[in-house]
């Protein structure tokens, strides 16, 4: 069903929601920018021009010039970003509120003495609700068709980008995922929504986000000291982005937003193995970072929760997109340390069969278990969780099939391992015979 958002018929009421922030993105970027002496002094100076270098809609910077608050809260502004802006052009809170209300700073302030504005009279008509709320015509819906697991050794990138794939060393990590460049051809997703962890590149020791989810328009390709990887920035998909955050914040799943961030290996990796070396990425992207470098990580069952609301959020969006979810990362490794290059073939294995099998058992496997038996670094694989848990078989309404299967040993630090599942239609029992 759709989301709720009753909140918009509230008479005479914005709320600020992810498609508000979507739409006054660099509107709201413009008014942070008032934030020192030397912008404020350039913006009064000449505020077309100043108003000029930013990428607003002419609607925006109209609704600035004009001094009309309004129109910019409809464009997207939000008022304590505006509230910068006002303050650069000496306008008080009450003479903003009131400009807004239609009322002189003087009326609006009488009136606050007074006890301020009733709700009586400023409440929702409950007709207006009750047809808010009559079912609409189905256009058809976004389906979750399948998950793609795979590690994103950053060294794969380097082969790829050297033209080192078809060397000796590298040629049996590459056939592995011949079969699943050619799965893709022919499975070709609207949308990808990409979990991974960014590997300080994005995000440094000054913000440790736990979810962060990419709200928007693009990514660029992140710098990780060797220069950016010479590949494709990602499109996303602000609209989809937008609903799922909303969908997952309301199931409880406290998310940051990212209208901008580059993104590293751990996503640009795991599209060149399925896409190869190409102009452009073939889909959209959604990027989901999860931390998983600094403890507390979050648990396995609470990832596989998290997928389980990221279909449930992906099931609702009243566009018929075909999403895939990726889960990438792993298998074992350790990058530091006396264990350094640790690998244990036989726990990824019996991951891999637990994946397929119990996602549910192995989404309580502790902490511990991942760190001693697949290394620290190992415990990426909790990602993988994410993307198994937005499958229909997790929650008893479809099966899956395993479409691909690879692992191979070794990547540079790293075990590779690989899966492809399938959603597909739950199989009918077979009627007994009397």
């Amino acid at each position: 069903m759709p989301l709720d958002k009753s909140y918009k018929l509230v008479p005479g009421t914005t709320i600020f929601d992810a498609e508000q922030s979507a739409r006054g993105y660099h509107l709201n970027q413009f008014c942070m920018s008032l934030m020192t002496a030397e912008n404020r002094a350039a913006y009064l100076a000449d505020e077309r021009a100043y108003l000029d270098a930013w990428p607003l809609r002419e609607e925006q910077k109209r609704a600035l010039l004009d001094r009309d608050l309004n129109a910019a809260v409809r464009e997207g502004g939000n008022i304590y970003f505006l509230a910068k802006w006002g303050a650069t052009l000496g306008f008080s809170f009450q003479q903003m509120a009131g400009s807004m209300t239609g009322m002189t700073e003087e009326e609006y302030r009488a009136m606050m003495a007074a006890g301020g504005r009733s709700v009586e009279g400023n409440r929702i008509d409950h007709a207006v609700l009750e047809a808010s709320h009559a079912p609409a015509a189905a256009s058809g819906r976004a389906t979750v068709t399948g998950a793609v697991f795979t590690s994103h050794v950053p060294a794969i990138g380097a082969a790829m980008d050297h033209g080192k794939s078809e060397e000796p060393y590298w040629r049996p990590v590459f056939a592995g995922y011949e079969r699943s460049r050619a799965w893709m051809r022919e499975n070709l997703p609207d949308v990808v929504v990409l979990v991974y962890n960014d590997h300080a590149s994005a995000f440094d020791q000054s913000l440790v986000p736990t979810f962060v989810l990419g709200t928007g328009a693009s990514y660029p390709v992140a710098d990780e000291g060797y220069g950016p990887r010479p590949v494709p920035a990602v499109e996303g998909d602000p609209d989809l982005a937008a609903h799922l955050a909303h969908s997952l914040i309301r199931d409880d799943f406290d998310l940051t937003l990212a209208n901008e961030m580059a993104v590293d290996h751990g996503l640009t990796v795991p599209l060149s193995l399925m896409f190869g070396d190409v102009e452009e990425w073939p889909c959209k992207v959604i990027p989901l970072h999860v931390n998983v470098v600094q403890y507390p990580v979050p648990s396995g069952a609470r990832c596989l929760r998290l997928g389980r609301a990221l279909r449930k959020a992906i099931e609702s969006y009243d566009r018929p997109l075909r999403v895939q979810v990726w889960g990438t990362g792993g298998m074992s490794h350790q990058l530091q340390g006396p264990r350094a290059g640790l690998i244990n073939r036989a726990w990824d294995n019996a991951f891999l069969d637990r994946l397929v099998e119990d996602p549910v058992g192995l989404a309580e496997v502790p902490h511990l278990e991942y760190v001693e038996e697949a290394g620290s670094e190992g415990i990426e694989l909790v990602m993988w969780l994410i993307a198994r848990g937005a499958l229909s078989d997790v929650d008893g309404t479809g099966d899956v099939g395993v479409e691909h299967r690879f692992y191979h040993v070794p990547a540079s630090n790293t075990a590779v391992g690989h899966l492809i599942l399938e959603n597909r239609p739950r199989a009918e029992a077979p009627a007994e015979k009397e």
